[in-house]
């Protein structure tokens, strides 16, 4: 019992060392300085100029390239109806039938006078002739001859008069076949067989639309127009090398068209109500995709942009009053704010007009761990771990924000 009493004391007392030894150990140790946060890492571009092609979409509705709405020229009615709604005729095709018998009946009519007057042309002609010989000899006096050139003269008049109706009978008995004036596709019909109709009435009985070729009409504001002129004026702009007169055409569903149209004309009136002008294009239409009426945009032309600045659209963020800004990396590597101009959206992309020169270094990954004058280490951006990147295709026109 002794000897295991003297083992617990023993093992007491050196507990009671190592506590102290380590209570002492602690009370000797002296703050140490935390170590130096690392430099931030971001990933940067180059900003490399570019030679751009500008375009612009505006949105437009396609129009017929002709259209002729069918009236009738006479009065009659219609005994048939000769063509099928809905499909493509020519010109020249005859579309209704008016009951022709009363033009038939005019047509004999006039041609009976006619034929009554040329008969009665030969004798007045002889009698005024032999009048006119007789009156040398003071056979006849001045007043018979005068009355038989006058009856001479008025039998000349009837025969040209009865021609003239003649050939006004040709024409109704003509305009009782009611014809097509263009190719193109014909709508519904408004008259069935049986309808009374007038000459030049004011609902028409169909109307057919020529739809290949068709037009597009687009709008386009007037300060778009100054701007354009503007960047031509300053020669950031150059139209040599692209075609101005071709346009592309997206339909609704965002598909583009397979042909290209050419742009006809600027209209040179300014629509009050909107502050735009019209632009007329014409496309190829031969299988009837596009329909009257239909909503379209068409991308159009600006020009060439020699030294165009794009920057990724991730790396413009926005300042607490909404202008565009970038963060880029100075010479002394550390991190700058430049305010941006961006003149248009083309893809993924921002064209910048003002804020970027060649050569700066934009920031796109870890703006969130940086702020402006601080240090940072850059390394190149991986273009190919961004998801869903897609090339420039179209310029659409940018935010007003400036």
């Amino acid at each position: 019992m002794q000897s295991r009493a003297r083992l617990i004391i023993r093992m007491i007392f050196l507990s009671g060392v190592l506590l102290g030894g380590l209570l002492l150990g602690g009370c000797d140790r002296r703050p140490q300085s935390a170590p130096p946060p690392p430099v931030p890492e971001v990933a940067v571009v180059t900003v490399q100029p570019q030679k751009v092609v500008l375009t612009t979409e505006l949105p437009g509705r396609t129009s017929p390239y002709r259209i002729a709405e069918i009236r009738p020229q006479v009065n009659g009615l219609i005994q048939k109806r000769l063509f099928t709604e809905g499909s493509d005729v020519q010109a020249g095709q005859e579309l209704y039938q008016i009951d022709p018998a009363p033009f038939q009946a005019a047509l004999n009519n006039a041609k009976a006078a006619l034929g009554r007057a040329e008969a009665s042309l030969p004798a007045i002609q002889l009698k005024a002739g032999r009048f006119k010989e007789a009156l040398v000899d003071r056979a006849v006096s001045q007043q018979a001859l005068d009355d038989a050139n006058a009856a001479l003269k008025q039998v000349e008049a009837d025969v040209l008069f009865w021609r003239a109706t003649v050939e006004t009978a040709s024409i109704n008995l003509a305009y009782a076949r009611i014809v097509s004036p263009i190719s193109g596709r014909i709508g519904r019909s408004n008259v069935t067989d049986g309808a009374i109709v007038t000459a030049y009435q004011p609902v028409p009985l169909a109307t057919i639309q020529q739809l290949d070729p068709i037009y597009v009409d687009v709008p386009q504001s007037t300060t778009e127009l100054l701007r354009l002129q503007h960047r031509l004026k300053e020669k950031s702009l150059n139209r040599d090398g692209t075609d101005q007169n071709k346009v592309q055409l997206k339909l609704e569903d965002g598909t583009l068209y397979p042909l290209e149209g050419t742009l006809q004309f600027r209209d040179i009136s300014v629509d009050p109500t909107t502050g735009s002008v019209i632009l007329r294009a014409v496309f190829p239409n031969p299988d009837g995709v596009l329909l009257p009426g239909m909503f379209v945009r068409g991308v159009a032309k600006e020009g060439v942009n020699e030294q165009a600045i794009l920057i990724p659209q991730q790396a413009v963020s926005r300042d607490p009053r909404g202008n565009p800004m970038a963060m880029v990396v100075e010479t002394d590597g550390k991190v700058g704010v430049r305010m941006l101009t961006l003149d248009r959206a083309i893809g993924d992309q921002w064209l910048v007009s003002t804020g970027l020169s060649p050569g700066d270094r934009v920031i796109m990954e870890g703006v969130q761990r940086i702020r402006p004058g601080a240090t940072v280490k850059e390394v190149p951006f991986d273009a190919s771990r961004k998801q869903g990147a897609e090339p420039a295709k179209t310029a659409q026109p940018a935010p007003t924000s400036k």
